[in-house]
């Protein structure tokens, strides 16, 4: 049991920042409350109810995010952390090298680029990442794809068959606010297939809810919005296809072997999109800006979205490939590695340490 070790997340969520953060850190520190040590969340989350209640369910504490390095420092100090999982595009970089010299443990995720960051370990779960650090020092790939408790509990024993439908399940979420408010430009995007489908919409702000409002479905086509839930890998695993962003849903939607067809909502994703799509994991539908552009360029851009669309509501051959190939990619023990390595460069530092 590790009953002493004490471990931070640092980490932030909200309507601008998504909780794409948040569900990731959430993983890891499953992982070591499963291991009996104690987990801490230092960070802002607000306006996002459901991010909240994350953290409740859980038991784990919320306190404010120091965004400086001595801020980091004081903190950790304060808390009597051994370990601090650093999660954000906007902290100091410089954070990480305080932390070391501090003698706390440092795990940075990062996202193909450590923003100067000198830390003990970075994790990249993107696939195919090629990021450079010291040796020893990278967790890199889907092998390391950080998944909540949900989502493993959710994993299927097998790839999904080859089954045709009449009228398809479709699930449609684009992280847990939609900041950039691609659920009606996709929802519409589907309903223009013509395809019968019962659609189903996870809406994370009123803005995108009444967008969607304004949808007209056609013959046999349903469009039910829902609000964000703690049920949302059982949603997955239900649907027959699911419509995503190139986000840290990647990995959970790989790992519940879900056959997808992913969006690229922002310039972060862009890489780990292209790389996911060459690989088979999931469909391209392109980038989001410009399925929303105006004009000629966004009709031919929503018209090709289309028709890869409406070859998967189709296609239930297809849709088992995508399954295949996604839940091979990730096996759902990628937290348990990174955990591993955490651990073992903690035992390492003590060893030094009394030597």
């Amino acid at each position: 049991m590790l009953s002493t070790l004490r471990v931070g997340l640092r980490c932030d969520a909200g309507p601008q920042r998504g909780v794409g953060h948040l569900v990731r850190c959430l993983a890891v520190g499953e992982e070591f409350l499963a291991r009996g040590a104690t987990v801490e969340v230092f960070g802002t989350v607000d306006g996002v109810d459901w991010a909240a209640g994350q953290l409740a369910v859980r038991g784990i504490p919320l306190h404010p995010g120091p965004d400086t390095p001595d801020g980091l420092v004081e903190a950790a100090r304060r808390h009597d952390l051994d370990v601090l999982v650093l999660d954000s595009y906007e902290l100091d970089p410089a954070g990480a090298g305080a932390l070391r010299a501090a003698g706390v443990v440092t795990l940075a995720i990062v996202d193909g680029d450590t923003r100067g960051q000198d830390a003990d370990l970075y994790l990249d779960q993107n696939f195919g990442t090629d990021l450079v650090v010291p040796a020893g020092r990278l967790l890199a790939g889907s092998a390391y794809a950080l998944l909540r408790d949900s989502v493993l509990a959710a994993r299927p024993a097998a790839a999904r068959p080859a089954v045709e439908v009449d009228r398809p399940s479709v699930l449609a979420f684009f992280g847990g606010t939609d900041a950039a408010g691609a659920a009606p430009v996709l929802a519409e995007v589907l309903l223009s297939t013509g395809r019968p489908m019962e659609l189903t919409v996870v809406v994370g702000r009123p803005e995108v809810a009444t967008r969607l409002a304004r949808l007209t479905p056609g013959p046999g086509q349903s469009l039910h919005p829902v609000p964000p839930t703690g049920t949302l890998p059982a949603l997955i695993a239900a649907a027959d296809l699911v419509v995503s962003a190139a986000g840290t849903s990647t990995w959970e939607l790989c790992c519940l072997g879900a056959p997808s067809a992913l969006v690229c909502v922002v310039d972060n994703q862009r890489e780990s999109y292209h790389r996911v799509i060459a690989a088979g994991l999931a469909a391209g539908l392109g980038e989001l800006p410009a399925l929303a552009a105006e004009g000629p360029a966004g009709q031919v851009a929503r018209a090709v979205a289309a028709h890869t669309l409406d070859g998967l509501l189709a296609g239930g051959a297809s849709r088992a490939a995508l399954s295949a190939r996604a839940r091979e990619a990730v096996d759902g023990r990628g937290r348990a590695r990174v955990v591993d390595a955490v651990l073992d460069t903690l035992h390492r530092q003590r060893v030094a340490q009394v030597c």
